[in-house]
C-alpha cells in the first residue's frame, strides 16, 4: 500500500535487495525500457532494489546514472478476484498529473507478463519526506498541525475534481458506492480468511443493513488516503505527491475522509497496525471536528459529516480486510513485506472496534449522560463515565462531551421550546458544538458574584459586554452556540439574583474569539480548545434568554451538579488507566537488579493508588444515589466531597505512573502528561478545592448543629 517515496533517511534505510519471491529478469526489463525511457540505453547500469515497506503491489527503486524511476508490478501468483490493478493506478496519475493534481508523474505501462513476470507500470520518483506513523513523532506541535492541513486540503482538491475533465467519467461506477463497498469488501474478506471470526459477520452484517439511504455523492475517491500514503516537501507543509492508487474509483468522498479519520479513533494497540491508532490527544494534530469543519470549507458544502459512525466503521472493516488480505498472502508465500504474518493478528481488534463504534448510536448508547433520553439513572451513567474516562475520544463517540453535555443538561431543563428546537435538537445529533461562558480574566471567578460581563435589555434585544475566558469548546470549528452567564447591574437585586444565562449564537457581530489558552504551556486542542472570547455589544434578541433574567445562579446549580460528578467519574477512569500504565511498566523494566515492583517504594505506590481508587469511586457513587434519590440539593455536600477527592487522588495516581515511567512519563509516547493536564486542571475547574473545602465545612456544621438540636 505504499509507493514511491524518500523517507526521513537515506535511501538505503527504504529498500533492501529484491525479495527472493519478488525477483525478476533486470537483464529483459533492461531491454524493454531501451527506446521507451530516455534515460536507459544499452550502456545504462539498471540498478533494481525494492522498498522495505508497503504491504499490497511490490514496489521497486529503479536507478540509473542520472535520475531515479519507482516501478510498480502485481504481485505474483494467485490473487483475490479485482485487486492488485495496475493499469488503473497508471491510467488515473495519469489523469492527474496532467491536470497539475500532486502524483508522480507516469511514464510507461506494460501489459507483456513476459517482461518481468506481472504487469508493471513505471514512474518518476519523488523525494520528500513520508511519515510512517500518523503521529509524526519528532516534529513539533505547529508543524504537525499544519501537516494535517495540508493533507486535508489535498483530499478535498482531489474530491472537487471536475471527472469530465480528467476524462474518468467511467473510472467508476458512480453513485451507490458505500453499499458496493461493503459487499466488495466481504467478498474479499471471505475470500481470504483463514479462520471464523464472528466479529467481521456481524459488522459486515450491521454495515450491509445500514447503509446510508442517501449514496449519490459522486467524486473522484482515493480509496487509501493516509498520512503514510503522501510525500510532503522536505522542509514545507505542503504535500508533493498521493501515492498508491490502487483502491481509486468514483464514489461516496465521506468514505475518503471518514477514513483519513480513523487513526483518531484507533488505539495505539490494534496488532501489528498501530501506526493506525494513538493519534487522538497528540499535541498540534487536530481533532477530527476540526479537519471535517476544514474539509468542508476548502469544498464550500456544510461542515458535518452526515452518518459519520457508519463511514468510520466502514474504514475500520476495509483495514480489516486489508490486513486479513494481507496475512492471506504471506500464508501464500507472496506477501509484499517481511511482517505479513503478524497483520493476521489485527484483523479481529478492528473489527470490534468498528462494531463499538457504529452500534453506539443504533444501540441506544447515545447521549447517555442525559437521563430523559437514555433512560439512566446518574448512578447508572457514573460507571459509564469512568470506562469513558480510560480513552480521551471515548466521550465524544457517544456524544458525551463535555462541555456539549452540561449545556444540552442546561437546555433540557430550562430551555424553551423554540431553543429547544433551534440548540438542542442538533446538539443531540451531534450536527454543532457548543461552549461554555462563564470564568473572567479579570476577577477572582471562584466567587462567581464577582462577575463583570454585563447585560441589559434594549427593546428586543439584551446586549452584552465583557471578556470571558477558558471558554472550553470555543475552538471546535463545530461550536455554533455560546451559553454566557452574565450581569445585571442593579442596585435592586442582591449578589445573587444579578445574574442570567443567555444563548449566543457564535456568528453573531460583536463575538470575537481572541486567543486559545494553552494547559500547562502545551495546547488542548483535543478538548475542543479553551479561548478568551471577547462580547462587544453583542445584540442577540430577547427570546434567547434562559428561563429569565436572574435566574443565572439557579441554573448554574443545576448544571454543574451532574457535570461536575461526570468529570469526577471519568478521572476515575484515567486513574484506571494510570495504574495500569504503571503496572505494566514496573513489571517490565530492571534497575539494580530488581524490577522495578519489586523495590519497595514501589510497591508501596501500587498499593496506595489501589486504596486511593476505590476510596474515591465509592464516594462518587454515593454522591451520584444521593443526586438520584434527594435531589441536586441535597447532593451538594457529597458532590462538593467527590470533586476534591477526584482531582487529589487522579493527581496522586498519575503522577506516580509518571514517576515509575521516567522521562518517558513526561514524553508523548504516553498519554500520563495528557492526563496529569487534565486531573491537575480539574482540581480549578467548575471552582478550585478551596471554595468546595469551604462549601462542605459550611454544609457540615449546618448537619451537625441540626442533629445536635434535633437531639434536645
Amino acid at each position: 500500500m505504499v509507493s514511491s517515496f524518500i523517507g526521513l533517511g537515506t535511501m538505503d534505510d527504504q529498500t533492501t535487495s529484491v525479495r527472493q519471491q519478488h525477483l525478476f529478469n533486470v537483464n529483459k526489463l533492461h531491454r524493454h525500457l531501451l527506446g521507451r525511457l530516455h534515460s536507459v540505453s544499452e550502456n545504462t547500469v539498471l540498478s533494481v532494489r525494492q522498498y522495505s515497506s508497503g504491504q499490497s503491489n511490490p514496489t521497486f527503486l529503479l536507478e540509473t546514472p542520472d535520475k531515479y524511476y519507482v516501478l510498480r508490478k502485481k504481485p505474483p501468483g494467485p490473487l483475490l478476484p479485482g485487486a492488485h490493478k495496475v493499469d488503473r493506478e497508471y491510467a488515473v496519475q495519469k489523469a492527474l498529473h496532467s491536470a497539475g493534481f500532486p502524483v508522480p508523474r507516469p511514464v510507461l505501462y506494460c501489459s507483456d507478463t513476459d517482461v518481468i513476470g506481472t504487469e508493471f507500470y513505471i514512474m518518476e520518483h519523488v523525494q520528500g519526506r513520508i511519515f510512517r506513523d500518523p503521529r509524526l513523532p519528532g516534529l513539533c506541535a505547529a508543524e504537525r498541525g499544519a501537516l494535517y492541513v495540508a493533507a486535508v486540503e489535498v483530499l478535498a482538491r482531489l474530491h472537487s475534481a471536475d471527472l469530465t475533465e480528467l476524462g474518468l467519467v467511467g473510472y467508476g461506477k458512480g453513485a451507490g458506492y458505500s453499499k458496493r463497498q461493503v459487499s466488495t469488501w466481504t467478498k474479499q474478506y471471505k475470500a481470504s480468511a483463514h479462520r471464523s471470526i464472528p466479529a467481521m459477520d456481524e459488522l459486515s452484517d450491521w454495515l450491509s443493513s445500514n447503509v446510508p439511504t442517501s449514496d449519490d455523492k459522486v467524486a473522484l475517491v482515493h480509496g487509501d488516503f493516509r498520512v503514510d500514503n503522501l510525500i510532503f516537501h522536505p522542509t514545507e507543509a505542503r504535500v508533493l505527491a498521493v501515492l498508491d492508487w490502487e483502491l481509486s474509483t468514483t464514489g461516496q468522498p465521506t468514505a475518503d475522509l471518514a477514513y483519513f479519520l480513523m487513526p483518531h479513533y484507533c488505539p495505539s494497540h490494534i496488532g501489528v497496525i498501530s501506526t493506525l491508532g494513538g493519534v487522538s490527544g497528540i499535541e498540534g494534530i487536530p481533532p477530527p471536528g476540526e479537519l471535517i469543519s476544514l474539509y468542508c470549507h476548502c469544498r464550500g458544502i456544510p461542515p458535518s459529516l452526515p452518518k459519520q459512525n457508519f463511514f468510520i466503521a466502514l474504514a475500520m472493516f476495509k483495514m480489516a480486510c486489508i490486513a486479513q488480505g494481507i496475512y492471506a498472502r504471506y500464508l501464500l508465500g507472496n506477501a509484499s513485506a517481511p511482517d505479513a504474518a503478524r497483520f493476521g493478528e489485527s484483523v479481529e481488534p478492528l473489527a470490534c472496534l468498528a462494531l463499538n463504534i457504529a452500534k453506539a448510536r443504533a444501540a441506544g448508547l447515545w447521549n447517555l449522560f442525559l437521563p430523559a433520553v437514555s433512560g439512566l439513572s446518574q448512578l447508572d451513567y457514573s460507571y459509564i463515565a469512568e470506562e469513558t474516562g480510560r480513552c480521551s475520544y471515548a466521550p465524544e463517540v457517544f456524544n458525551c462531551q463535555a462541555p456539549d453535555s452540561g449545556n444540552m443538561e442546561v437546555l433540557h431543563l430550562f430551555g424553551s421550546e423554540e431553543q429547544k428546537k433551534q440548540w438542542l435538537e442538533p446538539l443531540l445529533q451531534a450536527e454543532i458544538r457548543s461552549c461554555f461562558c462563564m470564568t473572567e480574566p479579570d476577577v477572582a471567578s471562584s466567587d462567581a458574584t464577582n462577575m463583570e460581563c454585563t447585560l441589559h435589555k434594549d427593546k428586543e434585544h439584551y446586549v452584552i459586554d465583557g471578556r470571558k475566558w477558558w471558554s472550553s469548546g470555543a475552538g471546535n470549528p463545530m461550536c455554533k452556540l455560546a451559553v454566557v452567564m452574565c450581569r445585571s447591574k442593579s442596585a435592586d437585586l442582591n449578589s445573587t439574583s444579578q445574574h442570567s444565562m443567555i444563548l449566543v449564537p457564535m456568528d453573531t457581530p460583536g463575538v470575537r474569539k481572541i486567543r486559545p489558552l494553552t494547559v500547562f504551556g502545551q495546547d488542548d486542542a483535543s478538548h475542543g480548545g479553551h479561548f478568551e472570547i471577547h462580547f462587544d455589544n453583542v445584540r442577540v434578541p430577547t427570546s434567547h434568554i434562559l428561563l429569565g433574567e436572574g435566574r443565572g445562579f439557579e441554573i448554574a446549580q443545576g448544571r454543574l451538579g451532574p457535570g461536575r460528578l461526570h468529570h469526577c467519574m471519568r478521572a476515575v477512569g484515567v486513574a484506571e488507566r494510570a495504574l495500569e500504565l504503571l503496572c505494566q511498566r514496573a513489571a517490565s523494566r530492571c534497575a539494580f537488579r530488581k524490577m522495578l515492583y519489586q523495590h519497595e517504594v514501589v510497591s508501596h505506590w501500587i498499593a496506595e493508588c489501589r486504596l486511593a481508587i476505590e476510596q474515591t469511586r465509592l464516594l462518587a457513587l454515593h454522591a451520584a444515589y444521593t443526586l438520584d434519590t434527594h435531589g441536586n440539593k441535597a447532593a451538594r455536600k457529597q458532590i462538593a466531597m467527590i470533586k476534591v477527592a477526584a482531582g487529589r487522588m487522579a493527581c496522586k495516581v498519575v503522577d506516580c505512573a509518571i514517576q515509575v515511567h521516567g522521562g518517558a512519563g513526561v514524553s508523548e509516547d504516553f498519554p500520563l502528561a495528557q492526563m496529569y493536564a487534565y486531573v491537575r486542571t480539574l482540581r480549578l475547574a467548575d471552582g478550585p478545592d478551596e471554595v468546595h473545602l469551604s462549601s462542605i465545612a459550611r454544609l457540615e456544621l449546618t448537619d451537625q448543629l441540626r442533629r445536635t438540636a434535633a437531639k434536645l
